[in-house]
């Protein structure tokens, strides 16, 4: 022997054998750079996202009237509080009230982006939609509402609404994968031919029935599109299970005695989990794409919501209005090609046939 083990590439060494699987996945990703800074930019997106109220809002975020500090961000005030005559809540964009909180030494601090997601800018120069104004950084749409705030708070909603149909389209797809490749079978054959019959059912007239009877809600969109969305990973889930269920430490296992509960959980799923994580930003792609289709048809969100898919609907409906529909599709296409950047450079570092330079 030389000294040198196969484990260590030399004396003092560590070589990238020694690495765990995820580690040595986790190399591969950061060497991919254009799905490594998506990541990066698309989480920021994220973040900042969930701090829209901060970010743009019409209320102050911090009050200082006559010696009194005030948070109308969390709390409303009358324009009693500041010096109005009426005791309804106090409307900050009103020269009047924005006169009062900062003159004298009183101050006010403002979100960076004044106007929230339902903010109409009554005191516009301009008919709406109107272009944009040093106001209106990217203009308003057809109702008033400044459009840098409704893209802002419609990216939150979609990507909540992605994450959350993404999770539970997981969790369904695993659960009904793995019981059909572990027990096989007739158990495999009876859940094939549910999903044939399930997956024939029409889903757009499913939401239009259903639209027509409930009420329009976030959580109704998240279950009815639930039921059709695990069965694609289903799939996936079900082969690897089919595969790995006649490998030697399974069949271990069961001599051993171990439940098939414990031998699913604990043995065969972490050995399935690649398809799982690779399709997951493409999974939550189409679920944000599902949900953009279904608000630009006006059987998503309830009337309201910031929607990106109710932006693109109303710049084709008014396409003199150029802002609204280059400033939603710009997002919606960032938003996507990120997506699906991560989506490949994930493929790429779960490959067993990528090894380490």
């Amino acid at each position: 022997m030389d000294g040198q083990s196969p484990i260590h590439g030399g004396p003092g060494k560590e070589g990238p054998v020694s690495a765990s699987p995820s580690r040595r996945a986790w190399r591969r990703f950061r060497r991919n750079p254009l799905g490594f800074w998506s990541l990066v930019l698309f989480s920021a997106m994220v973040v900042l996202s969930l701090f829209a109220e901060v970010l743009s809002n019409d209320r102050p975020l911090v009050v200082r009237y006559e010696g009194t500090i005030y948070f109308p961000i969390i709390r409303d005030y009358s324009e009693k509080t500041f010096g109005g005559d009426f005791p309804t809540p106090a409307d900050y964009l009103d020269p009047f009230i924005r006169e009062r909180i900062t003159s004298g030494d009183n101050w006010a601090i403002y979100a960076l982006n004044p106007y929230g997601s339902r903010t109409l800018n009554y005191f516009a120069k301009s008919p709406s939609p109107a272009a944009p104004t040093r106001a209106n950084l990217l203009g308003t749409d057809d109702r008033g509402r400044d459009l840098l705030a409704q893209l802002i708070y419609g990216f939150r909603v979609s990507v909540l609404f992605g994450l959350a149909l993404t999770a539970i389209g997981t969790v369904l797809g695993i659960l009904a994968g793995a019981v059909q490749g572990y027990f096989a079978g007739k158990t495999d054959l009876a859940f094939q031919r549910f999903i044939e019959i399930w997956s024939a059912m029409p889903e757009l007239y499913l939401l239009i029935i259903f639209s027509a009877i409930f009420a329009p809600s976030v959580a109704l969109l998240l279950i009815l599109l639930s039921m059709f969305g695990w069965m694609s990973l289903a799939d996936y889930v079900r082969a690897e299970f089919l595969r790995n269920r006649q490998m030697e430490y399974v069949r271990a296992a069961r001599a051993l005695g171990v439940g098939n509960g414990r031998i699913m959980w604990r043995h065969i799923l972490p050995n399935s989990m690649t398809p799982v994580v690779t399709f997951l930003p493409f999974r939550m792609s189409g679920a944000i794409l599902a949900l953009t289709s279904l608000d630009f048809l006006g059987l998503g969100v309830p009337p309201g919501t910031p929607s990106l898919g109710e932006l693109l609907s109303q710049g084709k409906n008014n396409i003199d209005a150029w802002w609204i529909s280059i400033s939603t599709f710009a997002v919606l296409v960032l938003t996507l090609l990120l997506l699906t950047f991560m989506g490949d450079a994930l493929r790429d570092a779960l490959d067993p046939r990528k090894a380490d330079k």
